[in-house]
């Protein structure tokens, strides 16, 4: 058994990942629907995988009118334009290892999408190996009905959970930088979201997203994620669990690495994140 396969094998749910090789070897096969998330709205258009449909995580994946995720009929809308259908595997990618593809699969998932999966490592992997092909061709679309049936808002953390959180003694994982966590900055450079207080959630444990991830932007191995979140970082494996980052979707990366790499029973997103909690008044904030 290759090397690879042997560590995609370990993780709680292996299904979840497909290596950039596989997804080479199935391109253009019927079922299978490949799709582009960047934090580079603009990264789609400069070249991507032959096939793929390019999300923009600020005008498709938001309600424009309220701070929201995109609700379900526009979901239904955005997917069934893009020629998915409900029986598809869909597989998501993009750049700054995967961060809003995460996001993606997060938002698919709960909209009960049955097969949704990671390309391990993302765009940047993609675009070092030489054999894999780029086109900055328009995937031929053919729009479908795609009808939610199910919707899992359990896998979301809204603002009076995170508060009653810090009195049950969840895990709370803050997935922002040390300087974000510390309340040195509000927000990384050049991030325009902001709030008006730095600093964390009180009892939050500082496990920075970059914390899961090799050099070459892949997930690290079963073990060394054990090691860093459970034994090193004190991350309990019995305890609900929020991670959560500025703006959701670095702590939607760190979700899928809790959840379904390490098979922790009940992980939530908290999309809302520091804009959202930094802002709130009276809410109990710690530096340092």
């Amino acid at each position: 058994m290759p090397e690879y396969t042997q560590i995609m094998a370990k993780y709680a749910h292996p299904e979840v990942l497909v290596d950039t090789d596989w997804v080479k070897a199935n391109l253009g096969k019927p079922g299978i629907k490949l799709v582009e998330i960047d934090v580079d709205t603009k990264a789609y258009d400069a070249g991507h995988i032959p096939g793929a449909v390019g999300f923009n995580w600020q005008t498709q994946l938001q309600d424009q009118v309220r701070r929201d995720i995109l609700g379900r009929e526009g979901f239904e809308k955005l997917v069934g334009g893009a020629g998915i259908t409900p029986s598809d595997t869909v597989v998501l990618y993009g750049d700054n290892n995967n961060w809003f593809a995460a996001y993606g699969f997060w938002l698919f998932k709960i909209y009960g999408h049955g097969d949704v999966r990671l390309m391990n490592g993302g765009r940047i992997k993609w675009l070092n190996e030489n054999d894999k092909p780029l086109t900055t061709d328009m995937a031929a679309v053919v729009p479908v009905t795609y009808q939610v049936t199910q919707v899992h808002l359990n896998l979301r953390a809204m603002l009076p959970e995170v508060l009653d959180a810090m009195r049950k003694d969840w895990n709370l994982v803050d997935v922002r930088s040390p300087d974000e966590y510390t309340g040195k900055v509000i927000a990384p450079p050049g991030m325009s979201e902001t709030a008006q207080r730095g600093g964390h959630i009180p009892g939050a444990k500082s496990i920075p997203w970059s914390s899961a991830v090799n050099p070459d932007g892949t997930f690290k191995a079963a073990e060394e994620l054990e090691r860093i979140y459970l034994e090193q970082k004190g991350v309990d494996a019995k305890k609900h669990t929020i991670a959560y980052c500025r703006i959701g979707e670095r702590s939607s990366h760190t979700w899928f690495v809790l959840k379904y790499l390490l098979g922790l029973g009940n992980v939530k997103n908290y999309d809302g994140s520091w804009t959202e909690y930094g802002n709130v008044v009276g809410a109990p904030i710690e530096k340092a």
